[in-house]
């Protein structure tokens, strides 16, 4: 559990990160109190001690979800908002194009009971006879809370929040301390950004239909700046997040080409929208020496072979990593961000970090079959990267594919490491080298998204 910020006393420049690995040590937290150095004047870091008398409750989601649908945007602004499905859920529909999809699984230990949303983000009960029963169920109803009028996407748990679709999948860890605040909220600070963080990515494909081309930092920013608003006066709900988000799409691949991309390095990207011919005015009715190269090249373009690619945005220390079953092998992992031991990234309330100035964006080329997990720091805390290859690799093999399968072993290898107060696990290994006594895993909220990368079709 995290202590949350202090208040700023004058705004602080912080140089933008940009890290580009596909491998880095698992950074992880302090079990014990933050030490007694003296802190920075910007903010207190966040511990995130657990309490030994903490409730302990299991919840866990297995969700697979629906399959192919799928396309490719590019700027944001003017709204268009995709209609939701029968379920409320974002329609996946304004991908129909996209050549690829995701299957997905979700799997969630929460270290205690979530707290309920506030008004007016939840009705709260209703307190006479004369009301409408519908309204009173709803209003007990914790999934069916809304923002704006619309149903807010994702999963809490705890104070953590997930999302999962056939193209964006996310996982972001709320600093559960704020829940000590008179205001505190942690839990809806997490599941508003990643609720605004998809919308804005579905509405933007909508607009652009097949020219769409992502613009991650944006969707990212654009949920940070809407979830302050929707936080603030009148309603002044306060809190901070991390957040780690990654989006399928895909590029064209020139076989002729001999250069070679690597995974934790932006690949060239390929214009994967249909070109058209020039319909500008023509000198005469036969067809130029560079109408016809420039139809040539658009014919070979479109011959090119298509590959998934994956666009990884994250700030602070939940995880993106892709594993390749074929090679029983981990081919990339977002590297973690911190100001300081101990004290991640984050957005929200008081916190210095932005997304325009922190966020971080790696383009991973993708393999059909490759799996995607989006994990907080609940399982990369209690679990070493081989140990989660394994893991995900086997329960693949077991369950022929079967994604919820795959995200709840992973998330109950974590929890039995977290509950063991004599398991060794990274959390205590990195605790130890910062000088700090600590011993067994880590009990925090544990959230696995795992998603399986498929071709889209009938």
């Amino acid at each position: 559990m995290r202590r949350p910020a202090a208040r700023l006393l004058a705004p602080a420049s912080h140089a933008s990160l940009r890290v580009r690995a596909a491998q880095s040590s698992i950074a992880t937290h302090a079990h014990a109190r933050v030490r007694s150095a003296p802190l920075p004047p910007l903010w207190l870091c966040p511990s995130r001690l657990v309490n030994d008398q903490l409730l302990l409750q299991k919840r866990w989601i297995s969700w697979t979800a629906s399959k192919p649908r799928g396309a490719p945007s590019a700027a944001i602004s003017p709204r268009s908002s995709p209609a939701p499905d029968e379920d409320g859920r974002l329609d996946s529909s304004v991908f129909a194009n996209h050549p690829f999809r995701f299957d997905t699984g979700i799997a969630l230990f929460a270290k205690r009971t979530p707290r309920p949303f506030p008004p007016p983000f939840l009705s709260p009960p209703s307190g006479s006879f004369s009301d409408p029963l519908s309204t009173h169920d709803r209003s007990r109803d914790r999934r069916r809370a809304y923002v704006g009028g619309q149903l807010i996407q994702g999963f809490t748990n705890g104070d953590d929040a997930v999302f999962a679709s056939d193209y964006f999948i996310g996982a972001n860890d709320g600093v559960g301390a704020w829940s000590t605040r008179p205001r505190g909220h942690a839990g809806l600070w997490a599941r508003l950004i990643l609720h605004f963080w998809a919308t804005s990515m579905f509405e933007d494909a909508a607009r652009q239909g097949n020219a769409y081309r992502p613009d991650p930092v944006a969707y990212l920013q654009r949920a940070y700046e809407q979830t302050i608003e929707a936080t603030g006066p009148p309603n002044d709900w306060q809190g901070t997040t991390t957040a780690a988000g990654a989006q399928l799409h895909y590029r064209r691949v020139d076989t002729n080409s001999s250069t070679t991309t690597k995974n934790n390095e932006e690949p060239a990207f390929a214009s994967s929208s249909p070109t058209t011919p020039d319909d500008g005015p023509r000198s005469s009715g036969k067809p130029s020496d560079d109408d016809a190269t420039q139809q040539q090249q658009q014919q070979q373009q479109q011959q090119q072979p298509l590959q998934p690619l994956l666009y990884v945005t994250n700030l602070g220390d939940s995880q993106v990593m892709v594993v390749r079953p074929s090679s029983r092998e981990m081919v990339y992992k977002s590297a973690e961000q911190w100001h300081w031991f101990d004290c991640p990234r984050q957005l929200g309330t008081n916190s210095p970090d932005t997304p325009r100035e922190c966020a971080v964006v790696d383009a991973v080329a993708l393999r059909e079959g490759d799996v995607v997990l989006a994990m907080s720091d609940g399982v990369i805390d209690n679990l070493w990267a081989h140990e989660i290859v394994d893991r995900v690799c086997d329960s693949l093999e077991s369950s022929s594919g079967m994604m919820g399968f795959v995200a709840e072993e992973l998330m109950e290898a974590a929890r039995a490491i977290a509950v063991d107060p004599f398991a060794e696990s990274p959390f205590m290994e990195h605790a130890i080298e910062e000088g700090l006594a600590s011993v067994g895993g880590k009990l925090d909220d544990i959230s696995v998204v795992a998603a399986i990368c498929r071709r889209n079709g009938p």
